[in-house]
């Protein structure tokens, strides 16, 4: 079984690598890392600063995947890792789309009512498009 674990820098997101580490225990896991490609960056010399913003995203990533792998290790997970530029959403459900993905796990901020309408929700547009079973971790 492969699932695949979005994951960035939020302590949703390091519940959701706990939880798909010990319920899917020595099974692949896939982490999956999306950088947004809006940096708000304009003017002259603007795509020079964006090559050295996504490099310090790309490695700021990198750190991310150490700490998801060594939480993976511990119950037996193998572990391969994808970064991704795009909008999170529509690049996780893609990847989804593509790959031999069997269940997805993702971390939620748990919001609810009107932030969640005025921010809008990964989690939530992952399940609704997801084409495999989906775990929402708090």
């Amino acid at each position: 079984m492969n699932v695949l674990v979005p994951i960035d820098d939020s302590d949703p997101a390091t519940n959701a690598v706990e939880h798909a580490a010990e319920t899917f225990s020595g099974e692949d896991l896939t982490f999956v890392h999306v950088i947004s490609p809006n940096t708000g960056m304009y003017g002259e010399g603007a795509i020079y600063a964006y090559d050295e913003v996504l490099d310090a995203r790309r490695e700021a990533a990198e750190d991310l995947f150490a700490a998801a792998t060594e939480i993976a290790s511990e119950h037996g997970c193998r572990v391969e890792t994808e970064t991704i530029i795009g909008l999170p959403a529509r690049e996780i459900v893609e990847f989804a789309e593509e790959s031999d993905v069997d269940h997805i796990v993702i971390g939620s901020h748990g919001r609810s009512g009107a932030s969640r309408v005025l921010l809008g929700s990964v989690a939530e547009k992952i399940v609704r498009r997801a084409p495999v079973p989906v775990t929402v971790v708090r």
